[in-house]
């Protein structure tokens, strides 16, 4: 048990096992004004591909990133390279057609290919393993899903079957099951291809925030706290578009977090990646780690900035964890963010319509290292001017009422009650209700004060208002950070951003 942040108790070291396991990078920060072909804001995934991706092309590429690279959402994923997205593709059929629905089957299982290539190129070190994923049943109701899905999945050309067995303790009734699909140590491959990008005209520059997009005469700029960018092209690769207001992402797509364990076993783990297919999300898989086998179960998943106790949900997790399998120990726990769009399909392309030098890449459902890859091939086929076969069903100017018109509905009055519940809530209680390891929105001096108590006893005040669109932050107690529940900004305890759309910390709050 670790009594670190968010600690008292909470099973392993509260870092992600990938982050642990890599050396911190130390680029540059940008040095001032700078002029480039595109210049690509942030560091993960789908911005480290697409950055490489261009200078292949023969592009001079910028890629600037607020902190370092690979320690935001990447460096907190599970890391499956799958096409097999818990139950997607009968969804997609019945929603878009059978011909979109067959270009995010084809993205997500091209991108697959397009990792293993570059693993194969540079020979990079990885624990790249190609594995089977499937997706199971846990009640007889789930079966009939699970069926259609391995048959929906099949007529799009995927390496589907239906299978009867699941090598997983428990009863199951049945999965869909996935040939060739595969999993690695994210950062690992990235730090490796992100090595490929500085030469040439080409930079990385971290501990540059980026803080503001402009779009006109056929430039693009981003300027940052250290300078100003000026490209042909740009591309927010920041997992959520923290310029968003020209196409209204903020509500378009909610935020939702997970919860990670790293588990040793009393016993070896299948082979396989797996996922149940309904209810609350249970996903299993191994990583080769030191002397054995790391297994990897996250789930848990929940809004953003909810007003609950997050350390339940790790508490929650081990016991689920533990009555799957004898658990020897608990090495490592962390969570995840992601955004999950009005129709359930990441935006992929164009910003806006009057934004056409501008691209974004977001809302990718927990299922990043395909969608994010195949974000890279994309977005560099747009710069390039080429026609991608796949942009259609990601296109971010989309909007299908029979899909997306109740969640876009749904959202937006739980965002407006959030937001107005927040601003004119008066929060009872003051200091001393506020007990060492605990953070609480408080009333002080007739304003509202974030208040946080760390161990020593010492109080971090701010202002909770996020910087964002004026939604209140709730307390995180699991990661002990500050979290926007409209559109999921967060802050340290101290108020300093670490994680988008929100560009600005939050103010100090004294008292």
């Amino acid at each position: 048990m670790e009594h670190g942040p968010g600690g008292y108790g909470l099973p392993g070291r509260h870092e992600s096992f990938w982050m642990e396991t890599t050396a911190e990078t130390a680029y540059p920060p940008l040095p001032g004004n700078l002029e480039t072909d595109v210049v690509v804001v942030g560091g993960g995934i789908t911005g480290i591909t697409t950055a490489v991706l261009l200078k292949q092309a023969g592009y001079t590429v910028a890629l600037i990133e607020g902190d370092r690279i690979c320690r935001g959402v990447t460096g907190h994923t599970t890391a499956k390279v799958t096409s097999l997205h818990r139950l997607i593709y009968a969804e997609l059929i019945d929603r878009f057609g059978s011909r979109q629905a067959q270009q995010y089957a084809e993205a997500n299982q091209a991108a697959i290919e397009t990792v293993a290539s570059f693993v194969r190129e540079y020979d990079i070190p990885c624990s790249f393993e190609a594995k089977p994923a499937y997706t199971y049943a846990e009640s007889a109701e789930s079966r009939d899903s699970v069926a259609a899905e391995a048959d929906a999945a099949r007529s799009l050309g995927l390496p589907a079957t239906f299978v009867e067995d699941v090598p997983l303790p428990g009863r199951t009734y049945g999965a869909v099951r996935f040939a060739d699909q595969a999993q690695f140590h994210p950062l690992k491959y990235l730090l490796h291809l992100a090595s490929l990008i500085p030469g040439d005209g080409s930079q990385i520059f971290e501990k540059t925030r980026a803080i503001e997009v402009q779009d006109g005469g056929g430039r693009c700029t981003v300027r940052t706290e250290r300078g100003t960018v000026t490209a042909r092209a740009g591309v927010l690769a920041t997992h959520y578009p923290f310029y968003d207001s020209p196409g209204f992402y903020y509500a378009r797509m909610d935020p939702s977090r997970s919860y990670v364990l790293g588990l040793r076993l009393d016993e070896p783990f299948p082979d396989g990646m797996f996922i149940n297919a309904e209810g609350p999300t249970h996903s299993w898989r191994s990583q080769p780690a030191g002397d054995g086998e790391l297994v990897i179960v996250s789930g848990m998943e929940h809004r953003s900035g909810e007003t609950v106790d997050t350390r339940e949900h790790y508490r929650s997790l081990e016991a689920y964890a533990r009555s799957v399998y004898p658990v020897r120990s608990v090495d490592y726990r962390w969570s995840a963010q992601d955004y999950i769009t009005n129709d359930g399909v990441p935006y992929i392309g164009p910003l806006a319509e009057s934004h056409e030098n501008i691209y974004i890449a977001t809302g990718f459902r927990k299922w990043g290292m395909t969608n994010g890859t195949a974000a890279a091939t994309i977005l560099t086929d747009m710069i390039r001017g080429r026609a991608s076969p796949w942009a259609e069903v990601y296109a971010p100017d989309r909007f299908k009422p029979a899909a997306s018109a109740r969640r876009f509905l749904v959202h937006n009055i739980g965002v407006a009650e959030k937001y107005i519940g927040g601003m004119i809530s008066r929060p009872a209680g003051d200091l001393a209700d506020v007990p060492p390891g605990e953070g609480k929105v408080l009333m002080i001096e007739g304003q509202k004060a974030g208040v946080f108590r760390d161990r020593e006893g010492r109080v971090h005040a701010v202002n909770p208002t996020c910087t964002h669109m004026g939604c209140v932050a709730a307390w995180n107690s699991a990661e002990e950070t500050w979290d926007c529940p409209c559109h999921g900004s967060r802050y340290d305890a101290d108020g300093k951003v670490i994680h988008g759309p929100a560009v600005k910390d939050l103010a100090p709050r004294g008292g």
